[in-house]
């Protein structure tokens, strides 16, 4: 195999690359059912040993996944797979893979940013209470 000074493999090679690989792996595992919606897919560390890969890579694969509407990230929490139905897009997919993936990967950042509002808005709830109770007992003491 052909390989350029810093082992890239060049354009057009017809070989696909490793971040490629992965991400076609864990699209694979999603299809099968093996990955649900919801459940956590396997974190940077996981995936660095199982194809032997480097973090940017890892990172690549997942920054695809989540472009197209595969997986959601939940800071603080990991990745996820997305709650969409890629085999239905498959499927009746007669706008093209780029509308497709342009459509599943908004929808994906939507539902991302609907999570993240939630906790967001339960986070802040929790600090009212506790200023709250802080103000509370501190204006006693203070009297």
């Amino acid at each position: 195999m052909v390989t350029t000074r810093r082992g890239r493999r060049p354009a057009g090679s017809g070989v696909p690359l490793t971040f490629e690989v992965i991400a076609e792996t864990l699209r694979e595992r999603i299809r099968s059912g093996g990955l649900r919606p919801g459940d956590a897919l396997p974190t940077q560390a996981v995936l660095m040993r199982e194809f032997g890969a480097s973090s940017l890579t890892v990172q690549k694969a997942m920054a695809l996944l989540k472009q197209e509407g595969w997986a959601v990230s939940r800071p603080g929490k990991g990745a996820f797979v997305a709650h969409h139905d890629h085999a239905t897009d498959d499927a009746d997919d007669l706008d093209g893979p780029e509308a497709t993936a342009h459509a599943t990967g908004t929808t994906a950042r939507i539902e991302a940013l609907e999570r993240a509002l939630a906790e967001a808005a339960q986070q802040i709830a929790d600090l009212r209470g506790r200023i709250a109770a802080l103000e509370s007992g501190s204006g006693e003491r203070g009297r």
